[in-house]
């Protein structure tokens, strides 16, 4: 487990942040958006990650996830489906999925798939299993590529869907954890954490090759994840790699949730620097070019500025 770690470098984060510079009467010091002089491009990421995670809210690190708790074993064609309670934040139990293929490397990859949002606020991790017409299932692929891959349900989603009326729902958890410091998508990128731990912990799996995948929603989360967690050794993330400057432009804001959107974001961080961090790892971006949600122009403006290791994603 390296939550512990994480905590500990989370205190420490205003202080790494000033950089050991005091501050004027009513100026507020901001960290470099670039390296500094001398310093290695791995430092400046460590130090950029943390100044990520300190936008994200008051999150609960002082939880130690509990044992799994182990639900129903199902069958399915080449691959055992095991149904799962999850304790990742200490606040609400997690459902989860974890596919294990019947034929598969041992240890084998591992994979957290990350469902969408779409407004399908039943779905959550059965997409998994269920697909939907733009993006069938991918049980039957990741059994058959020998891929062992968890799934849970985010927050206000499938079996954490909170009210009738899921959009209802979703905005009134964010407005809640506003009013107590939180932050709803700091929330959700919270839990994918531990279930990341978990994924690396199960004996079928090998710790060193573990990859993020999703659609939309779990698209930004897949990029979020892999910018913030050095283990995810592959990131594959489909249809929202959004360039925040072009979706204001192109008066789109609409067009995504209300948890997609995290205070103060935009004086830190534009999109090509979150994900100059996944530098210099294995990456798949898969984007439309008639995707409203995801401005075409922002993406091909956004890879012509990252670092070399990123280019030639879009």
């Amino acid at each position: 487990m390296i939550l512990p770690h994480r905590r500990d470098f989370l205190k420490q984060s205003a202080a790494l942040l000033a950089l050991g510079t005091e501050p004027s009467a009513g100026e507020q010091v901001q960290p470099s958006r670039q390296p500094e002089a001398g310093e290695a491009f791995s430092t400046f990421q460590a130090r950029r990650r943390q100044e990520l995670w300190s936008l994200l809210g008051d999150l609960p690190w002082a939880h130690k996830p509990g044992l799994a708790r182990l639900v129903k074993t199902e069958k399915h064609d080449g691959y055992t489906l095991e149904r799962l309670v999850l304790d990742l934040n200490g606040i609400e139990p997690v459902p989860a999925l974890l596919l294990i293929p019947e034929e598969r490397q041992k240890p084998a990859p591992g994979l957290l798939f990350i469902h969408w949002h779409g407004g399908m606020y039943d779905l959550g991790k059965e997409q998994l299993l269920v697909g939907v017409e733009a993006q069938p299932a991918y049980a039957p692929v990741c059994a058959q590529k020998g891929i062992v891959t968890l799934a849970i349900d985010s927050w206000c989603f499938g079996e954490r869907k909170r009210e009738a009326n899921g959009r209802t729902g979703e905005e009134d958890a964010f407005k809640l954890m506003l009013w107590r410091g939180q932050v709803l998508w700091g929330m959700m990128m919270f839990d994918e954490f531990p279930a990341f731990d978990y994924l690396a912990s199960r004996p079928e799996v090998d710790p060193r090759r573990l990859g993020a995948l999703g659609m939309s929603m779990g698209s930004t989360k897949a990029w979020w994840l892999a910018a913030l967690e050095p283990r995810v050794e592959l990131c594959v993330d489909i249809c929202c790699l959004t360039d925040f400057e072009e979706l204001i432009r192109t008066h789109n804001l609409k067009g995504h949730s209300i948890c997609y959107y995290v205070p103060s974001l935009l004086k830190h961080f534009q999109t090509s620097e979150i994900n100059e961090l996944i530098v210099p790892r294995p990456r798949l971006s898969v984007n439309g070019r008639q995707d409203l949600l995801t401005p075409p122009a922002g993406v091909e403006r956004g890879s012509g500025c990252w670092p070399p290791g990123l280019r030639g994603t879009s």
